[in-house]
């Protein structure tokens, strides 16, 4: 496998999946590439309307699609003058299906056990 070490540099190093698995999770890692990611499932969106959604700075925007596109999470293609995204692939959708999945069982699995300890406070 040839993993891509940011600023476009690729490598033949050839490493675990695990590794490129753990570079892809630190990618997501980030409020604002989720943001993006997720307002991308709706489909291809300019640059402006994304800016337009999330509170942040150009130039952090800027920063975070460049990230992602360097994972290959993102696409980017010129529409006349908008610089549009779009999601790389579905997959991407799902991944952040399973996160809201993952998300949902663990924060009811949690709010089961806070209302066992205060019942069980409760009962001495």
């Amino acid at each position: 496998m040839t993993v891509n070490h940011g600023m476009g540099e690729k490598t033949g190093v050839s490493v675990p999946l695990y590794q490129a698995k753990a570079e892809l999770f630190r990618t997501l890692g980030h409020p604002v590439r989720i943001r993006v990611l997720e307002l991308l499932q709706d489909g291809p969106k300019p640059v402006r309307d994304l800016l337009a959604t999330i509170d942040v700075e150009a130039s952090n925007l800027s920063q975070q699609l460049a990230v992602l596109r360097r994972a290959g999470l993102v696409t980017s293609y010129r529409d006349g003058p908008l610089v549009m995204y779009a999601l790389s692939t579905p997959d991407v959708a799902d991944l952040l299906a399973a996160g809201r999945r993952i998300l949902g069982a663990v924060l009811t699995d949690r709010d089961a056990l806070l209302d066992e300890l205060r019942a069980d406070g409760r009962d001495r």
